[in-house]
């Protein structure tokens, strides 16, 4: 089984997965670019200083949360308040990390936080479509690392560049819109069968159902609503239907 340690390290930066994953992860940069841009001006026009605005790009890492706290933070609101909006913002990742410990839970403690700390969205859904099948296989962790080599640069170059160039950025570029059509049309590129599009849907309907909730929890909703209805689609599938006896 491949290994996370320094020696072995040098063979999982050569692995073909490793490269695989990485190329699959470019067609999402664009879109995860943009939001880290985004947020990168977000952090800084907030009120927060350079260096705290730094540490949280590369400490926080989650793009939902941080624009989702920085208003909190920019008001005054008490820390209790900021760390319960990312948190039920964040709570997404519980459902994706227990999605990935068939793969991963055999691995020590501090090697599964180190994944996790890399884990994304769109990482999360490139890989569950390349290894579909819950079942370790040494191919898996360095997929994985290229995806989240890609995504981790794409996110973290453009956010630091937003957090210096703020100033010389407009609101009105509109730039996040520009992430979402991005990331949308990205999306819209993985649908590749019924059970993809039917969970989409779901997603979409369930965000917008839940609309209402505070915290963002709609997110949560959302991605809890599309992972139950792919379950039962993918288990549907996999069940044999029993054959008629006609005789």
């Amino acid at each position: 089984m491949t290994e996370l340690s320094p020696a072995p390290a040098q063979a999982v930066w050569r692995h073909p997965e490793f490269r695989r994953g990485a190329q699959e992860m470019v067609a999402t940069a664009m879109g995860i670019a943009a939001w880290g841009l985004v947020t990168g001006v977000a952090m800084t026009k907030s009120g927060l200083g350079v260096p705290l605005a730094v540490a949280m790009s590369l400490l926080v890492f989650a793009g939902s949360s941080q624009l989702a706290s920085l208003p909190l933070i920019a008001s005054g609101a008490p820390i209790w308040v900021v760390w319960a909006t990312a948190f039920c913002v964040n709570l997404r990742f519980i459902i994706f990390s227990a999605q990935w410990r068939p793969y991963f839970g055999h691995f020590p403690r501090a090697k599964r936080v180190a994944l996790s700390y890399f884990t994304a969205d769109l990482n999360y859904v490139i890989f569950m479509r390349r290894f579909p099948r819950p079942q370790p296989s040494p191919e898996q962790v360095p997929y994985f690392l290229g995806g989240v080599a890609v995504n981790w640069l794409a996110w973290q170059v453009p956010s630091m560049i937003g957090i210096f160039a703020a100033d010389s950025i407009p609101t009105e570029w509109g730039i996040g819109f520009a992430g979402t059509v991005a990331l949308l049309g990205l999306i819209y590129s993985m649908l590749s069968d019924k059970a993809t599009w039917i969970s989409a849907a779901v997603a979409g309907c369930a965000a917008v159902a839940a609309y209402g909730l505070p915290l963002k929890l709609n997110i949560l909703v959302a991605v809890a609503a599309s992972v139950a209805i792919g379950l039962v689609l993918d288990h549907s599938a996999r069940t044999p239907r029993p054959v008629e006896d006609r005789t």
